[in-house]
């Protein structure tokens, strides 16, 4: 049986995006993303629960995004799972766990409230 790994997301920006480039000129861009969900508790009282995701995006489609994003933005994005491990320069083995972004909607920007710019970027439309 196949599995499912898929991951939607609509937050903002915690950070501009850090653009690398790896041997054979293949791009990556890296920035956190913040969703906030907002509840009720049983006594009435309005809160807020921050939830930090780490997000990667590859080739061309990391290149448009350190020229489109930064900090604050509110994007949607779609993507999927994916856990890494290395080890630190002491040997320690370290993990951590990526949201690896297949396409990304910008929604709105910090900078203009009340405007609604918008653009679709997807890795099925992006030449790489």
């Amino acid at each position: 049986m196949a599995g499912v790994n898929k991951v939607i997301l609509v937050g903002n920006l915690g950070k501009d995006p850090e653009l690398k480039y790896f041997e054979g000129n293949i791009a990556k861009v890296s920035f956190s993303l913040a969703t906030t969900e907002v509840y009720k508790d049983k006594a009435g009282n309005r809160n807020e629960h921050t939830e930090w995701h780490n997000i990667v995006l590859w080739r061309t489609m990391a290149e448009n995004a350190s020229k489109l994003l930064k900090k604050g933005m509110q994007i949607y994005l779609e993507g999927k799972l994916q856990t890494r491990q290395w080890s630190d320069k002491d040997g320690h083995k370290k993990n951590t766990t990526e949201i690896v972004a297949e396409t990304f909607t910008l929604l709105q920007s910090r900078e203009t409230p009340g405007s609604n710019s918008s653009g679709n970027l997807s890795s099925d439309n992006l030449p790489y």
